[in-house]
């Protein structure tokens, strides 16, 4: 099942709010849903957006996709690079090395003769 982190309509007509929900790709804007993340009200002056940071970090880490929307109302309230620290680990890198180890001490590139 291919889960979404999305918003689903409340209110009534001209006084819309939203709920962030993790729901089945699938599922119709506003059906049904697995959990209820948090919400957004983009009525009053300023713009209220809650969310439950640690179902949202467990949703993600269960494969789940955040909508565009999504994505830029956490980049908005200025917690979605924290949230995507926590849920991909830090990439480590290779070291690179300048100078092949020799173990033995013996020249590697040479090939040892053979008597025919």
């Amino acid at each position: 099942m291919a889960v979404r982190i999305r918003l689903r309509r409340q209110g009534k007509k001209k006084q819309p709010f939203y709920r962030i929900v993790a729901a089945d790709s699938r599922s119709p804007r506003d059906g049904r849903f697995l959990e209820i993340i948090g919400h957004y009200n983009p009525l009053p002056e300023t713009e209220v957006i809650e969310v439950k940071r640690d179902r949202l970090i467990y949703w993600l880490k269960e494969g789940a996709q955040p909508t565009e929307t999504i994505k830029n109302l956490l980049k908005r309230k200025g917690i979605w690079e924290d949230i995507i620290a926590e849920v991909k680990p830090p990439k480590i890198r290779k070291k690179t090395e300048t100078e092949p180890q020799e173990a033995t001490g013996e020249d590697v590139t040479e090939a040892p003769e053979q008597e025919a």
